[in-house]
C-alpha cells in the first residue's frame, strides 16, 4: 500500500500539454480521471487539482498519470474527512472568492473560484477556468468578483424562499484591497476603462445593501484551494 500524501499534487510540479515523458494508456487515464469526477461534489479539496488533470485527457503521459495517483494517495488517507454541519440558530450567507491570473502554463488563461459558507459550514463551491485570456490581474479579479456576486444574490433569494431571509447584506470576502475600492468607485480611469460597463452592476448591489465588501488577509483566503496549487502548510490549514 503506497504511502498517503499530504496535498493532492506536490506544489513544484508543472502540468503542461507538450510533455516530454512517454505517453500511457489513456483507458486507464481517463478512468482515474472520471471516478474521481464524482468525489468533487463532497471534496472541494480535490476540485482544482482534478480539473488540473482532466485537461490531459486528449494525449496523457506519464507526468500527468503521475500526478492522477498522488490525488489518489491523497484520498486514501484523508477519506474520513468531510464537513461538519451543526445545528444553530442564526444562518448567515458568507462568501469567499478570489481569481488567479494567467495561472495556466499552456494557454496563461486564468482561474476564478468561489465558495459559499452558511452556518456552521460550506454550502457550495466552484472553480472555474476563464475561457479567454485577460489582459490584466484587476480584470480578471474584478470580473470574478461580479460573477460571484450575482451567485450570492441568487443565494439569498432562494434562501429566503426557504424561510432564512438575510437580514443583512451577504459579505464577500476578497484579499485585494485595489479591487475592493474599485468595486465602490464609480470613477472610471486608465486602469479600468476596458471594463466592459455592464461589470460594475456590483456597486447597484452594495448600495442596495444586497452585499458589503469586505477584505481578508491572504493567508485567511481558503478559496485559494480552488485556484491554484499551494504549499503543505497552506493547504492543511
Amino acid at each position: 500500500m503506497c504511502k498517503p500524501t499530504p496535498t493532492p499534487i506536490a506544489m513544484g510540479i508543472k502540468l503542461r500539454k507538450e510533455d516530454s515523458t512517454k505517453s500511457v494508456n489513456p483507458t486507464l487515464y481517463k478512468s482515474i480521471v472520471e471516478s474521481l469526477m464524482y468525489l468533487i461534489a463532497t471534496h472541494l479539496d480535490i476540485m482544482y487539482v482534478v480539473s488540473l488533470i482532466f485537461r490531459f485527457m486528449e494525449n496523457p503521459k506519464a507526468t500527468h498519470l503521475q500526478a492522477a495517483k498522488s490525488i489518489l494517495r491523497y484520498i486514501q488517507g484523508t477519506a474520513k474527512y468531510g464537513i461538519m454541519y451543526k445545528r444553530i440558530e442564526e444562518f448567515k450567507l458568507i462568501e469567499y472568492t478570489n481569481g488567479d491570473w494567467a495561472g495556466s502554463f499552456d494557454d496563461s488563461k486564468s482561474t476564478s473560484g468561489y465558495v459559499f459558507h452558511l452556518g456552521s459550514g460550506v454550502i457550495s463551491w466552484a472553480s472555474k477556468k476563464y475561457p479567454i485570456i485577460a489582459l490584466s490581474s484587476a480584470k480578471v479579479e474584478y470580473i470574478t468578483m461580479i460573477g460571484i456576486a450575482y451567485q450570492a444574490i441568487w443565494m439569498r433569494r432562494m434562501l429566503k424562499d426557504l424561510g432564512h431571509k438575510q437580514q443583512e447584506a451577504t459579505k464577500l470576502l476578497y484579499d485585494n484591497k485595489s479591487t475592493i475600492t474599485l468595486s465602490k468607485n464609480a470613477i472610471f480611469h486608465k486602469r479600468t476603462k476596458h471594463i466592459d460597463t455592464r461589470y460594475h452592476y456590483i456597486r447597484e448591489l452594495i448600495n442596495a445593501r444586497e452585499i458589503i465588501m469586505k477584505q481578508c488577509r491572504t493567508i485567511e483566503q481558503f478559496v485559494d484551494i480552488l485556484i491554484k496549487l499551494l504549499g503543505t502548510r497552506l493547504f492543511k490549514q
